[in-house]
């Protein structure tokens, strides 16, 4: 009899499906708009205007992340640096921001950004988009606005920041709402991740969930800590 149930187990346990041990990233088409002689000034322009949610409460998301002088921010995905200069100037003289990213060219325009308007507390990292480069146990404070869904690896992207923040350090995920019904199609079938999948896979990670806080219509905004 017990032969039997060994062997039923077994059979059984060969049949199960096997657990997903990675998470699906995004596909790479995503992000290759980015890599490649991106327009930056069309990109700029569409990144910040009053027709996107989070350039018009770009104040208020300032304000929520709870950024203070002297702390350490990295601006993970930061585009072409909208909020890498209002942590700039929100963190002052003796703090420090990181913009990261993947593209070249938005990097060397935030670079250029920085320069122009007398903000020298201000470092560019241009990787990959698995590792953040960042250093280990350096950052106070990640911040992530519209690009978690652009994460190709996203359990290995994950891990890069969670050793880059001190600990106790807190990560803010803002990105687009996925609501079927009220979320358009086309937005839908961009993002890889609605709100409580992203929370599922940062929380596997090793993050602790916070809050969320009701800033947006268009967009969530999430709040973990690094323990």
């Amino acid at each position: 009899m017990r032969r039997f149930a060994a062997i039923l187990l077994a059979s059984l346990a060969a049949s199960w499906p096997a657990p997903n041990a990675a998470q699906h990233g995004a596909k790479p088409d995503i992000n290759s708009p980015f890599l490649v002689n991106p327009d930056v000034a069309r990109w700029k322009k569409g990144f910040e205007n009053e027709d996107r949610e989070v350039y018009r409460k770009r104040n208020e998301i300032l304000a929520a992340t709870g950024v203070k002088p002297g702390m350490t921010v990295a601006d993970v995905g930061a585009g072409t640096g909208l909020f890498t200069m209002l942590f700039a100037q929100a963190v002052g003289p003796r703090g420090r921001v990181y913009a990261v990213d993947i593209s070249r060219a938005f990097i060397e325009h935030i670079g250029e950004r920085a320069r122009a308007e007398g903000l020298d507390n201000v470092t560019t990292i241009l990787t990959k988009g698995t590792e953040t480069e960042l250093p280990e146990a350096s950052v106070d404070l990640v911040y992530t606005c519209d690009t978690y869904h652009h994460f190709e690896h996203p359990g290995e992207t994950l891990q890069s920041i969670r050793k880059a923040l001190k600990p106790g350090g807190r990560m803010v995920v803002i990105d687009f709402q996925k609501i079927p019904g009220e979320t358009h199609q086309q937005r839908i079938d961009h993002v890889r991740a609605d709100k409580e999948t992203a929370i599922r896979e940062i929380e596997a990670a090793g993050f602790r969930f916070v809050e969320e806080k009701k800033l947006m219509r268009e967009n969530y905004f999430v709040v973990f800590q690094r323990p």
